[in-house]
């Protein structure tokens, strides 16, 4: 039960929207030259949905040999039906790194992006790099390896850090020894960005309008760094700092615990039944004493990381509250425990995190520097700080043929809107900040004071929500950051 428990951390680092993955062979590698457009016809089952229409996009491998090896992205659109109202596309992408997006136009629409946006636009979906129905990548990560997670087990100790290490080395081998590994140096959020230019090519457009959360954030800033005058109207919700999805990101996961758990200490206090406190400070207590109980002795397999890591998934969203605060009273009463079920395709969506993750930016090598941050991170932010300063497969990533980071700068048009939860477990606001900062006069931040991951459409703050919608259908941005209030009934 731990194993499924630890499928949580997966999830959260993974994507602000859980997609259904493939369970379909995705298409392989070929060396034909890339078509001139692109053919549209039915999605592939698992990713049908009304009015959604697939097609597949070669491109290069190595942008640096653009006349090399291909690889296939697989590419959904979800037409506008007002052609008189059509401003463009926009591309979309749901989050990750490893997440597919190919039904995302779809579920955006079932989730209530707003009929003025679905007009203006053929909204596009697509499968990364390595992800899905596109080229995969893989690890050949065995059933153990891809229950473990992503986030590395609590590290109370030096030693615990020194343990891990052996997991994470072993990992990274099977990576770099896998037959996908050819593809592991050009998996990266820059080349992907590539893809969105060939993609923006092959659809006929003069440039290209976006929609991306979480990892997605990351990619549309990147996009607007390298292709800066082909951008539209970029829209970046819930986002990450300036580095990615880097080892201060990683480390930053606990900060963003710590400032959204206030909110369901709340929640638990305001519903007794639960038993978990009555007062915020006693539910804080009721955390640390469950997780330090169940690191000497495991319930039903589940063990403190596994806790933690549940906790921190699902304060993901607020209707999550409730299965929480169950699975708490649970582990303290010693009743059956409400598990998730291991999503499908979870190999892969593993594999192309780690390609992406580990590939995008350097991370300490020595396995000292791990123990320090984890020593740091542990007195700073103790509910997660042990984890995720913890060693990963990362450290011990092949850098053969990797090119540097991208390095987010103002230069370009002032056609950037960030949208921001002030207490977002998953992109803190801490590291927003930066990346508004890193952007300059090109963006403008809208900051909702509200909790959880993911702001549009899925938010209930209409002020942040309106602000989105208006950019893209008018191009209208507030004329500087703006702060919404929370809603009253909040």
């Amino acid at each position: 039960m731990r194993r499924s428990l630890s499928l949580a951390l997966t999830a959260t680092a993974l994507a602000v929207t859980a997609l259904p993955a493939s369970a379909t062979p995705p298409a392989a590698a070929t060396t034909a030259s890339a078509p001139d457009a692109l053919r549209w016809g039915p999605c592939p089952e698992g990713a049908a949905a009304p009015r959604l229409r697939c097609s597949t996009l070669r491109v290069p491998l190595d942008y640096r040999d653009p006349d090399g090896r291909r690889i296939e992205i697989a590419v959904s659109r979800l037409a506008s039906e007002k052609p008189a109202q059509r401003r463009g596309v926009l591309l979309t992408n749901p989050g990750g790194p490893g997440g597919s997006g190919l039904v995302y136009p779809a579920v955006l629409a079932a989730s209530g992006l707003p009929q003025e946006v679905l007009d203006s636009y053929d909204i596009i979906g697509f499968d990364p790099r390595g992800v899905g129905r596109s080229t995969p990548v893989t690890c050949d990560l065995t059933q153990e390896q891809q229950w473990r997670g992503n986030f590395p087990p609590y590290a109370h100790t030096a030693a615990d850090v020194t343990r891990e290490a052996g997991n994470a080395r072993k990992i990274a081998e099977q990576c770099g020894d896998s037959r996908t590994a050819w593809m592991l140096p050009h998996t990266t959020t820059a080349n992907t960005a590539r893809d969105m230019d060939r993609l923006r090519t092959a659809l006929g457009e003069p440039k290209l309008s976006y929609l991306g959360a979480s990892y997605g954030s990351y990619l549309g800033a990147v996009y607007a760094t390298l292709f800066p005058r082909r951008g539209d109207r970029i829209v970046l919700d819930s986002n990450m700092g300036p580095g990615g999805y880097d080892v201060t990101a990683m480390r930053l996961f606990a900060r963003g615990l710590e400032d959204r758990f206030p909110d369901f200490a709340a929640f638990a206090v305001a519903h007794p039944e639960y038993g978990l406190g009555s007062t915020r400070e006693e539910v804080t207590d009721t955390y640390f004493e469950l997780a330090e109980r169940l690191d000497e002795k495991p319930y039903q397999d589940v063990d403190g990381t596994a806790f933690r890591g549940y906790t921190f998934d699902s304060l993901y969203a607020d209707a999550s509250m409730p299965r929480l605060a169950e699975f708490w009273q649970a582990v303290d009463t010693g009743g059956p425990l409400p598990l998730p079920e291991p999503p499908p395709g979870l190999e892969n969506l593993m594999a192309a995190r780690f390609a992406v993750v580990c590939g995008d930016s350097r991370w300490p090598g020595t396995i000292r520097e791990y123990q320090r941050n984890v020593a740091v991170d542990r007195h700073r932010y103790p509910m997660l700080g042990g984890s995720t300063a913890s060693i990963n497969p990362c450290a011990f990533w092949p850098r053969e043929g990797t090119e540097p980071p991208v390095r987010i700068t103002g230069r370009g048009p002032s056609n950037v809107l960030m949208l921001q939860n002030e207490r977002d477990p998953g992109t803190p606001l801490a590291g927003a900040r930066e990346l508004r900062r890193a952007f300059g006069g090109r963006a403008t931040m809208v900051t909702a004071d509200q909790g959880g991951h993911g702001v549009y459409p899925y938010g209930r703050n209409t002020c942040a929500n309106d602000a989105a919608t208006r950019f893209l259908t008018t191009g209208e941005r507030p004329a500087r950051d703006l702060a919404c209030a929370a809603r009253p009934s909040e």
